[in-house]
């Protein structure tokens, strides 16, 4: 009997969209425990999250007694746990693209724009709002000129970011993009990553995972 999967998360952070994704998609059945990273100074600063989680840092997904953080540690795990419907594809040079990618978005566009960094600007510096904003529109569109080059019209590219079935790469994706569009970045400019985007939407494992259908969401049942 497969032990319980406890996903802490919050509704709009990337990262834990992420690895919501890619549940529904391995159709891992999992329960969501929602950290608000906004409300009490951010639930994330508790000690008692702090015992779980050093960082401070949303997803962290229990596996019975197993702490996982990390998006793409987590995903790779769930991956090697339950192989079937792989997150990563067969080869070597497949799998290579797939984290690529997966890393354009999680290691170089997310950190730079992410709460805390938003939040360090404010308090420290005294950061307008206007500037914050621009700062994220930035690095938005700078890490997605690279992906779109890397994904229009290359051979492995089809429906979605490696071929017809969505992956690792996918879940990557699609959060960066709703950010995206959160902070006005004018997307008409990547077309093969808006192809991809409405792809992955119409699948259930993608539309269960959006941000505006969680539990802790304004107006959902937390």
């Amino acid at each position: 009997m497969t032990e319980t999967l406890r996903l802490y998360s919050y509704w709009r952070s990337s990262a834990a969209y992420r690895v919501r994704i890619g549940l529904n998609q391995k159709q891992l059945v999992h329960e969501i425990v929602p950290v608000h990273l906004v409300q009490d100074g951010g639930q994330q600063h508790s000690e008692e999250y702090r015992q779980l989680n050093p960082q401070e840092l949303v997803p962290l997904l229990l596996h019975g007694k197993r702490r996982l953080s990390q998006s793409l540690a987590i995903l790779e795990y769930v991956d090697e746990v339950w192989p079937d419907l792989p997150l990563l594809p067969a080869t070597a040079r497949e799998r290579h693209r797939v984290r690529a990618l997966s890393q354009l978005v999680a290691c170089d566009i997310h950190p730079l724009n992410n709460l805390r960094v938003l939040q360090h600007f404010e308090r420290a510096w005294s950061v307008p709002q206007p500037e914050r904003d621009a700062w994220v529109k930035h690095w938005i569109e700078a890490g997605f000129r690279a992906a779109e080059a890397m994904l229009a019209g290359h051979p492995s590219t089809g429906d979605f970011c490696e071929g017809d079935t969505p992956g690792l790469a996918d879940c990557c994706l699609i959060p960066q993009v709703y950010n995206a569009r959160r902070f006005g970045v004018d997307m008409t400019q990547f077309p093969a990553i808006e192809r991809i985007e409405a792809a992955c939407l119409a699948l259930p494992a993608f539309d269960a995972a959006r941000p505006e259908n969680q539990p802790d969401a304004p107006g959902g049942a937390v």
